[in-house]
């Protein structure tokens, strides 16, 4: 019988283990998940959306920019504004899978990280006609099971290499920058979000605010600002 707690110890453990990636310290070691890329570009990606408050600003702006971006939709978002993921598509931005809610994956009951996937998945399959390639976690926090359900949607999951921690309430597009900053390099994945809908409200104005200076600095340092799929992630 004393093997027994052992062996829930282990399967804790197991379950458990992944989310340690989301530590910065693990990341730089796991330089593929965290989205490390082609040392000449940058990719910029949003989470949290579609919101029809808030993501057609993004759009355009990525337009008025001649930039294309990476949108990781919630299921939840995409059932309620479908028209906005049609939008992303049509406009040549890349979507990409954050589950059905935002929920951390190690408070969920088992199973529903997995149904939140395959739901999803199959939601933008049939809104967009795309099969999405990119999951990235809420909150950046992995679980076995999570890991285990995107290997078999065909998802590979990533992280970030820089956020601007945007949705924080008091966030401007002057404290974005100025977060981003010192992780704004080439081959960083850039993290910050076109919805305010897990966050303080009206913080995507902060991140809206911001993505002028931050395309024409990364443009000015010669890096070429676009989607994780041309991106090269663990190309390094």
């Amino acid at each position: 019988m004393d093997r027994l707690p052992a062996a829930l110890g282990l399967l804790a453990l197991a379950h458990v283990g992944p989310a340690a990636s989301w530590l910065p310290s693990v990341r730089r070691r796991l330089p593929a998940l965290a989205g490390a890329g082609h040392p000449d570009h940058v990719a910029l990606t949003f989470d949290d959306g579609p919101d029809p408050r808030s993501t057609p600003s993004f759009l355009d702006a990525l337009e008025r920019a001649g930039t294309r971006a990476t949108f990781f939709v919630l299921g939840e978002m995409l059932e309620r504004h479908p028209e906005q993921a049609r939008r992303i598509v049509a406009a040549g931005h890349e979507i990409a899978v954050h589950g059905w809610r935002h929920d951390n994956a190690l408070r969920t009951r088992p199973g529903r990280v997995t149904a939140g996937l395959r739901r999803t998945v199959a939601l933008v399959r049939a809104t967009t006609g795309v099969h999405p390639v990119w999951y990235r976690p809420p909150y950046g926090v992995l679980s076995a099971e999570a890991l285990v359900a995107a290997r078999a949607l065909g998802l590979r999951p990533v992280l970030w290499t820089a956020w601007g921690r945007d949705w924080a309430a008091g966030a401007t597009p002057a404290s974005v920058l100025a977060t981003l900053r010192p992780d704004l390099r080439g081959g960083a994945t850039v993290l910050l979000h076109d919805s305010d809908c897990t966050s303080s409200p009206g913080s995507w104005r902060s991140a809206l605010g911001a993505l002028p200076d931050l395309i024409a600095q990364c443009g000015g340092a010669g890096l070429r600002v676009g989607p994780l799929r041309e991106h090269g992630v663990g190309a390094r």
